[in-house]
């Protein structure tokens, strides 16, 4: 028996759900980064730091505290650009075109979007575009 080529009515109702499932999982992504985002926030505003620093004995301990610090800011703006990405991935599947390469304009995979739901570029021209990088800053070392 042949097997049925689905039509287009059914490729539609694939592509929403489809769509449906990678904007719920973005929006959860988005929740958790804003939680984490948040809880950063308010060990700062709650003087977590300072309660630190005020049992601070030598420059060691400042240092330490330095670095705590650097890392907790560090993670904040990791935070931002992933939400920036989400937001601009929302936005594209809103508009229906999520998940087209921005390079070469081919789909980009379920399963990379699964990965990194707000993947731009299709695998090949992401693996074009990193070596493309590296021998940019190969090449501006070497100057």
């Amino acid at each position: 028996m042949a097997k049925e080529l689905p039509n287009d009515a059914d490729r539609e109702i694939d592509s929403k759900e489809r769509s449906d499932k990678l904007l719920k999982m973005l929006i959860k992504m988005r929740e958790e980064i804003v939680k984490e985002a948040q809880k950063e926030i308010r060990k700062f505003k709650n003087g977590e730091k300072k309660q630190i620093v005020e049992t601070v004995l030598d420059d060691g301990d400042m240092s330490f505290v330095d670095l705590a610090e650097d890392i907790s800011l560090t993670q904040l703006s990791a935070h931002r650009d992933k939400l920036l990405k989400i937001d601009e991935a929302i936005r594209k599947i809103n508009e229906g075109t999520y998940g087209i390469c921005e390079e070469c304009g081919d789909e980009i995979s379920v399963n990379r979007l699964k990965v990194i739901p707000f993947a731009t570029h299709c695998r090949d021209c992401q693996e074009k575009k990193e070596i493309l990088e590296k021998i940019k800053q190969m090449e501006e070392q070497s100057q």
